[in-house]
């Protein structure tokens, strides 16, 4: 059977560099740290590491076994802290899952007050507008919004969120704002561009929904660079509030039809199913959807508890 403390000890290996380098993290002695992954490679039959004078390489069986171990290793440490403080203290690395501009409206100095609250919790963000595997990729919690179809995850809705149309003041003086969603089609509309040339904004209002046909001369399929263009004053935008809050609160960007915008949308928490969740795991949600409500950026559904 494998000696998982063997397992820990590559992996320590591995993020050192050498066997020098990990025995003086550990305080052990370089060639007790190579006996025992020689041990480790006899026991499982293959060889992990390729050594040479100057480093050590992964071989594809070493690349495997620590893609596969280094996080479950990393938990169990965490856990093993918690049980060490009386599980008082948050401890450990969360990984987390967001969109690629989340740190363009969620301020990167909330995340320094978190980790000066918690000082012995480490944070590694993944940004990317795909949807990343959880578990292939070892993510603690991901932040999605839309209707969750993965059965394989938990799911927890925190909020709803919407997308509204805004425009910027110097946009709204030099041209006046419409007064109807019907009027949107005589003003410069931001939107991303479609294959026909027709674009379409689905609204909802006091008459239910609807959809409308817009025109405007400035088309991107990106949300980031739509936001920049309704700053400049390129026109009227439809975008989520959770891109444009900050911006309306300070009056850089004005809201245009107040009472019409899209549905509502979900916005999830999703996570492996453990029965439990982490302490350093569950502090992150409930700091970061305190943050997200307290900025405007989602309407909870109740308040949200990370240990439900």
């Amino acid at each position: 059977m494998t000696d998982l403390n063997d397992v820990a000890l590559f992996v320590q290996v591995v993020r050192a560099g050498s066997f020098a380098a990990a025995g003086r993290r550990l305080g052990m002695p370089p060639n007790t740290v190579s006996r025992r992954i020689q041990e480790l490679e006899a026991q499982m039959g293959v060889r992990l590491l390729q050594r040479t004078t100057r480093q050590l390489t992964l071989t594809a069986a070493g690349t495997t076994l620590f893609q596969g171990s280094a996080d479950q290793i990393d938990a169990l440490e965490a856990v093993a802290q918690e049980a060490a403080d009386g599980g008082q203290h948050p401890v450990g690395k969360v990984r987390v899952a967001a969109p690629a501009d989340f740190f363009r409206w969620f301020e990167v100095a909330w995340m320094g007050a978190f980790l000066a609250e918690h000082p012995r919790i480490r944070l590694d963000f993944v940004l990317s507008d795909e949807k990343v595997d959880l578990v292939e990729q070892g993510i603690d919690v991901a932040i999605r919004a839309g209707v969750n179809r993965d059965s394989t995850l938990v799911a927890r809705q925190v909020g709803t969120s919407r997308a509204t149309l805004v425009a910027s003041p110097h946009y709204a003086a030099s041209h006046g704002l419409p007064d109807s969603p019907e009027a949107l089609a005589q003003y410069d509309c931001i939107a991303a561009p479609t294959s026909s040339g027709q674009v379409e904004w689905q609204l909802t209002g006091p008459e239910g929904i609807n959809s409308f046909t817009v025109a405007g001369r400035f088309h991107v399929n990106s949300l980031r660079v739509q936001l920049d263009a309704a700053l400049a004053g390129l026109g009227i935008a439809l975008l989520p509030i959770l891109v444009t809050a900050e911006h309306v609160r300070s009056e850089k960007l004005i809201e245009v039809l107040p009472n019409y915008s899209t549905e509502s949308v979900g916005i999830y928490l999703a996570y492996p199913s453990r029965r439990q969740l982490p302490k350093a795991v569950a502090a992150f949600i409930d700091f970061t959807m305190l943050k997200m409500t307290e900025a405007g950026f989602l309407h909870p559904v109740r308040r949200a508890s990370a240990e439900d």
